[in-house]
């Protein structure tokens, strides 16, 4: 397997650990068999479900002017009542997915319709890249928070 392939690999089993926690909540997948393009209005539509969620939604362009693709948009959760997107970035090894992270902090500021929260694991980050990214909190009004996966699902058990 490449290094490419696992590092997919490991981003997968975290957007799952995600995925256990949303269901865990009692949150219900909409909109996983339409196109990815399709899956906001899916989303927003399904008001008979009170809580929802989509993985890998479009929601529009970002601050280059390319597709925007979102691991997690979630409806219901009573702490943000407008809706809440949840990033996922694993990084098992020093790489280059920290030096995204001000690309990715200017899309949540700029282009995202909702509130989002970074979950960042693996271990492979710069410490530096992360904090750096949790200070962002207090300047970046939908930016909510940024967590590891156990101190995400501490935050999910308060706030989903």
């Amino acid at each position: 397997m490449t290094q490419g392939a696992r590092a997919v690999t490991s981003g997968n089993v975290l957007e799952k650990a995600v995925e256990g926690t949303l269901l865990g909540h009692g949150y219900v997948q909409v909109g996983f068999d339409l196109p990815k393009k399709q899956r906001l209005g899916c989303l927003l539509s399904s008001n008979n479900i009170p809580k929802r969620y989509a993985r890998q939604v479009y929601i529009g362009a970002g601050i280059y002017g390319s597709y925007i693709y979102v691991d997690f948009y979630i409806i219901g959760a009573a702490s943000v009542s407008s809706g809440l997107i949840i990033e996922c970035k694993w990084q098992q090894t020093s790489g280059s997915v920290d030096e995204k992270l001000p690309y990715l902090n200017l899309n949540i500021q700029n282009c995202y319709p909702a509130q989002a929260v970074v979950l960042i694991d693996g271990g492979g980050m710069k410490p530096q890249a992360v904090s750096w990214l949790g200070k962002q909190v207090g300047f970046n009004q939908n930016l909510l928070s940024v967590h590891n996966l156990s101190s995400f699902i501490a935050w999910s058990n308060n706030n989903l």
